[in-house]
């Protein structure tokens, strides 16, 4: 039996002075999906007994979680305890949107320095060092850390998949840039992706996925992440020329969905998928500029 999770997205058209109309997306198995311009096919779906999940436009920041922090000092693991490897901005999310649905569950994030410990100590999240770390499993990881500060990314996903107990899920955050679309044209999960060698940048992406699948783990292929202040048009409004396609379709989801999109994936305990995670608002790089100028 086929059961959905609703949630309201958030779209940089709902700037515009003329709103595009708003569908409200929904989450299905291996088609766990924000629609957009990828249009999944059918396949077949995974019993939710979760009740709807609504996403927010805003969420309040935690204050530190004590009995995660005992627990962590225990050395003791729970049911639901959660190791984020990149705790940035969509891994900090993804912590907030877990501890409201796990309450007391110990959050570990896994960081290449310090810089931003007291910062994570405040959220709640306990953070840990990755050359420093134990070999303490956990039953749900996510892996959010960019390949830019990776020496061999594949290799660090690999070391990630090693913290996984094998319970819960693994979870890898990817992008839609290995898919084999250009010229505006439609694509979902099954859509074909480039082949090794195309570039590095995808290379490296492929290569991590395969690291995770192999293990029973997850993939997340995400659309352009966005919020207020980070995304393409903060870059492009900063440089003020840019030679490029105005009429270049791209997909985006804001980091708020895109924890929630996370955050059911891994409570849902789902194995082995790829799925796909964009807003359901295709907008041309043309109409970005115009309503980041617009909202000015």
């Amino acid at each position: 039996m086929e059961s959905t999770i609703s949630c309201r997205s958030r779209s940089l058209s709902h700037f515009l002075p003329s709103p595009l109309p708003i569908r409200s997306p929904h989450y299905r198995h291996s088609i766990l999906k924000l629609p957009s311009r990828f249009s999944p096919l059918p396949s077949t779906p995974i019993s939710m007994a979760s009740p709807p999940l609504h996403i927010s436009a805003s969420s309040a920041v935690g204050a530190k979680n004590d009995e995660a922090t005992t627990t962590a000092s225990s050395g003791l693991v729970g049911e639901t305890d959660l190791l984020i490897v990149g705790p940035g901005v969509l891994g900090r999310l993804v912590a907030e949107k877990w501890r409201e649905e796990n309450p007391g569950s110990q959050i570990v994030g896994q960081t290449m320095t310090e810089d931003h410990h007291e910062e994570l100590i405040k959220l709640g999240i306990n953070p840990s060092l990755k050359d420093t770390q134990s070999s303490q499993q956990y039953p749900y990881v996510i892996f959010c850390a960019p390949p830019s500060r990776s020496a061999d990314y594949p290799a660090d996903v690999r070391e990630a998949a090693l913290r996984w107990n094998g319970e819960g899920c693994f979870l890898f955050t990817s992008s839609s840039a290995p898919y084999d679309c250009y010229d505006n044209g439609d694509c979902n999960e099954d859509t074909p992706v480039v082949p090794i060698g195309r570039s590095p940048r995808t290379d490296v992406l492929l290569k991590a996925e395969q690291v995770v699948l192999e293990r029973e783990g997850c993939v997340v292929r995400l659309a352009g992440l966005y919020k207020s202040d980070r995304g393409a048009h903060t870059y492009w409004l900063e440089k003020g020329t840019v030679e490029i396609r105005p009429d270049h379709i791209l997909n985006l989801i804001h980091y708020e969905d895109a924890a929630s999109l996370c955050t059911t994936i891994l409570k849902n305990k789902v194995r082995g998928q790829i799925f796909l995670g964009c807003d359901n608002h295709p907008l041309s790089r043309y109409t970005i500029w115009l309503v980041d100028r617009f909202h000015q």
